[in-house]
């Protein structure tokens, strides 16, 4: 009984230790998939920075009959592996350093013929970031480009949020097992980008998510992109390094401003002093692509919805930042039967949002 060759490409993907610059190594010196399964340890052991412990997991992970049974599991999963070998497999990833011999997929790759950008950001965002992460991503998405994050907490899930509200398709990449939904909250996003867009691994089912893969990631998810947008982040941050990646790949890199002395503002502004492109509205990094919007914005037509003059005075009152009934009040200077009544009927509107209670903020249409 022998192993057919996707079934090699998956037991070489799925080795444990051998990660992706060891796997293309092995296959530059012994040639085939199939090769690497035979050889022995002697002949493992001359391939450049394969030691006697990688040699060992290679020889030992030979169960034929294992290998089919996870295989054949992993596809009965709705997921499937694209090695280098396959036409499918993204040319972008081909010019990145430590490329990944292969992926496991579970819904499509980006389409390379279309527009893809990152936006990625800090995972404890602030309500302003959420927003901002949102509506970036809605209004690109309705220019047709893809939105590629990570499924992390904050930035990055509010990021697919938003592209789920535009046209174009939205892709994670994780930083664990194809299999995994990490975090367990992001469910509806996983289930959602495995049917429109796509979950992207360079880890095969079971893998649990390690400190040191998340940033590992990073590299494919700048390699992936034309270009990345940081929402938020803190002086010292995987966003961060996910772009200094794309700035050594090539890739346009912007930044929204944040406040000056905010800990989530700090790597943000660093960039921008470093030379990424500050943007203010979508608008800025559709014109540097000279995209033509190919879709109307969804956004609902509250902009030009007629507010009474108590419901202005209450509206004015309130930003993008979190603001307390208390202040609203305050400013007002109206009845606090009067401001409920009128704050219910912003929110209804679509107007404004109350993500804690008793705090608000604009929405972002």
């Amino acid at each position: 009984m022998d192993l057919i060759q996707k079934e090699l490409e998956f037991w070489l993907a799925s080795l444990p230790a051998i990660g992706a610059a060891k796997a293309i190594q092995l296959l530059e010196k012994l040639e085939t998939e199939e090769a690497i399964f035979k050889a022995s340890a002697e002949e493992l052991l001359k391939v450049p920075k394969i030691t006697e412990g990688d040699a060992e997991q290679i020889v030992r992970n030979r169960n034929i009959e294992i290998i089919k049974q996870k295989y054949e599991k992993m596809c009965q999963q709705g997921n499937r592996i694209v090695s280098i070998h396959d036409k499918e497999y993204p040319e972008k990833l081909k010019t990145i350093a430590s490329y990944p011999y292969a992926l496991f997929l579970r819904g499509n790759l980006p389409d390379e013929k279309k527009v893809s950008f990152a936006i990625v950001g800090a995972r404890n965002c602030t309500s302003y970031g959420k927003e901002m992460a949102k509506w970036f991503a809605r209004e690109l998405s309705n220019t047709g480009i893809q939105i590629i994050s990570g499924m992390a907490y904050g930035i990055d899930s509010y990021a697919h949020c938003g592209a789920m509200q535009g046209d174009a398709d939205t892709f994670a990449v994780l930083g664990c097992g194809i299999d995994i939904c990490y975090p367990r909250e992001n469910f509806e996003l996983y289930t959602y980008m495995s049917n429109k867009g796509g979950i992207i691994s360079e880890y095969g089912p079971g893998v649990p998510g390690r400190a040191f893969q998340f940033p590992m990631r990073n590299r494919i998810i700048s390699g992936l992109c034309d270009g990345i947008l940081v929402v938020e982040a803190r002086e010292k941050s995987g966003s961060l390094i996910t772009a200094e990646l794309a700035l050594e790949q090539g890739k346009d890199i912007f930044a929204v401003p944040g406040r000056i002395g905010d800990p989530l503002s700090v790597g943000s502004l660093n960039l921008i002093k470093e030379g990424a492109v500050p943007v203010l509205t979508p608008t800025d990094i559709i014109e540097n692509f000279h995209i033509n919007r190919i879709a109307e914005s969804k956004r609902k037509n509250v902009a030009s919805a007629c507010l009474t003059a108590k419901e202005q005075v209450v509206y004015d009152c309130i930003s993008l930042e979190e603001k307390h009934i208390s202040i609203i009040l305050e400013e007002s200077r109206l009845l606090m039967s009067d401001t409920m009544s009128l704050l219910l009927k912003l929110e209804a509107k679509g107007m404004i949002r109350q993500n804690i209670k008793n705090y608000y903020t604009r929405s972002i249409l």
